[in-house]
């Protein structure tokens, strides 16, 4: 292992000071009042394995093929978080094979900047999105999963990398009018191939 990405970090020492500039001077920052970063934890290596890493019977992707799918092809499918949001959209892209990026077979990745403005002109087709956020983490899972937002128009204390953050802190939507607005992107991404559920 190599250290030269950690000497310069606080690792078990105390709490890390906010810096002045930083995520929480935002004004887009969800917090308020006295917060404190936590103290950084030893690296843990071998790091633990991921959902499916290393056995892809035991992905949870590939084991649910349809309680969370919007729509999909024979190639794709947009799956829901799991349940309601607080923003109007949150969905992933999948490959259905099981694949990550860096495995991802060269005709499958030359269809990702396709199927991602595809997914984007759905969602910012149910009207009242300002914009939409894609993300790839990866942390949890082995399968590709690439994440979109849609952020409510003229909310622009959402706007930025704190919208997962607004996302979560905030009340959820009913789950009829969150169906209903899934049920929407999934068939404006129909009208172009593929199957909405």
């Amino acid at each position: 292992m190599t250290d030269r990405f950690l000497t310069h970090l606080p690792i078990g020492g105390p709490s890390v000071p906010f810096d002045g500039d930083g995520i929480p001077g935002w004004e887009t920052f969800p917090f308020d009042g006295d917060l404190a970063v936590k103290s950084l934890d030893p690296p843990v290596l071998p790091e633990p394995p991921r959902n499916g890493e290393g056995d892809p019977a035991s992905c949870a992707v590939c084991r649910d093929e349809v309680s969370r799918v919007v729509w999909a092809d024979e190639h794709w499918t947009l799956r829901h978080s799991g349940g309601p949001t607080a923003i109007p959209v949150v969905v992933l892209l999948c490959p259905i094979a099981h694949h990550d990026l860096a495995d991802l077979p060269p005709e499958r990745a030359a269809e990702i900047g396709p199927m991602m403005q595809r997914v984007e002109r759905a969602i910012m087709s149910v009207g009242g999105i300002g914009r939409v956020h894609t993300q790839k983490i990866g942390d949890g899972a082995e399968h590709l999963h690439l994440w979109f937002m849609g952020r409510p128009a003229g909310l622009t204390q959402l706007r930025g990398s704190c919208l997962t953050l607004w996302d979560d802190v905030l009340p959820k939507q009913d789950e009829t009018q969150w169906r209903a607005v899934l049920g929407e992107v999934a068939a404006a991404l129909a009208v172009d191939g593929g199957t909405a559920y």
